[in-house]
């Protein structure tokens, strides 16, 4: 359930306080100093036992409403297990291949339906905007999940800077296109630059968040460095990573993986039990980080954001607009 509140009470305090990062850094060393073996700790899900590339630590970041009271995803896992196909296919493979990358300097090309185009730098982003802490679920098609303290901006605030037109009734979204520092991008299995889209009432809903960190500290390069989208309501695909640009369109803008399969993957991509992939079920998901023995938890609808965004979609049959 999703708890609103801005204030951090007896049990919740905020999440770059409550687990370190060289707690899970070294949570396998601490491990055995205690006296634990490998299946101690063995997840069924560690594809890699690198560490994040990490960035500097997000300063002044403001306590915000939209927290979970749920166990949270460890930082080790949030980043060895990603999918992140500009490095890759394997969920080992963003963190083995993405030291190479270079998010900064950054910069947001932002055009399209608006009266004020422009462009908005990374530094002004964080420095203009409040960098909020949100810990949100974040669901996969592949029907694993995580829940994840997220650092970022509201996007509406942003959007609204450019000032869209009526004419404005989607947000496209571009990654970079970078083959020399990401080596997935030069195998020919999608249509390079990956590209998203969302429709402007989804996109100005306050649970839209252009992230900038998670843990406090800014994005490690595997997690969509230097900022990402993330709409917590939708499944993973849809939170496009290391976006270059936001073009504001009047007709429902072309996506990477709707393109690819559209029998799979529709543009609104709402997670949704009822629905499933054609090729498996979407009624429950692992979370990353458990027991191998443990049992699936039923998927929730919107993934459990239902009552914040379900009224973006009435009278939309949502087996047909998956």
């Amino acid at each position: 359930m999703l708890i609103k509140t801005s204030r951090y009470g007896p049990g919740r305090v905020r999440p770059s306080e409550i687990t370190p990062k060289g707690v899970w850094l070294n949570r396998r060393e601490l491990l055995k100093r205690a006296g634990f073996g490998a299946a101690a700790f063995a997840v069924p899900w560690a594809s890699w036992p690198g560490l994040a590339h990490a960035g500097r630590k997000l300063e002044n970041l403001v306590e915000s409403g939209w927290m979970l009271d749920e166990d949270l995803t460890s930082l080790e896992d949030i980043t060895t297990y990603n999918n992140f196909y500009e490095f890759g296919t394997g969920k080992g493979d963003p963190a083995r291949y993405s030291g190479g990358f270079k998010p900064l300097p950054w910069s947001i090309r932002v055009g399209g339906e608006c009266e004020k185009p422009g462009v908005i730098d990374y530094e002004d982003l964080i420095g203009s905007y409040p960098v909020e802490e949100r810990v949100y679920r974040l669901r996969c098609v592949e029907a694993w999940s995580m829940v994840v303290p997220w650092a970022g901006v509201q996007l509406s605030e942003v959007l609204r800077r450019f000032q869209p037109t009526s004419k404005a009734k989607y947000a496209a979204f571009e990654t970079v296109y970078r083959p020399e520092e990401m080596p997935g991008q030069e195998r020919g299995f999608l249509d390079w630059p990956y590209v998203e889209g969302l429709r402007i009432d989804e996109a100005m809903h306050p649970l839209s968040l252009l992230a900038v960190g998670l843990y406090g500290e800014e994005l490690p390069n595997q997690n969509g460095a230097p900022v990402r989208l993330v709409v917590p309501w939708k499944y993973g695909y849809k939170s496009i990573k290391s976006i270059v640009s936001i073009t504001f369109v009047e007709e429902e803008p072309p996506t990477t993986w709707n393109q690819q399969a559209p029998h799979e993957y529709g543009f609104y991509s709402n997670v949704n039990p009822e629905r499933s992939h054609p090729r498996w079920s979407q009624k429950r998901e692992r979370r990353v980080g458990g027991s191998l023995f443990a049992s699936k938890i039923p998927t929730l609808k919107f993934n459990g954001y239902e009552e914040e965004v379900a009224s973006l979609y009435a009278g939309m049959d949502l087996i047909k607009h998956h």
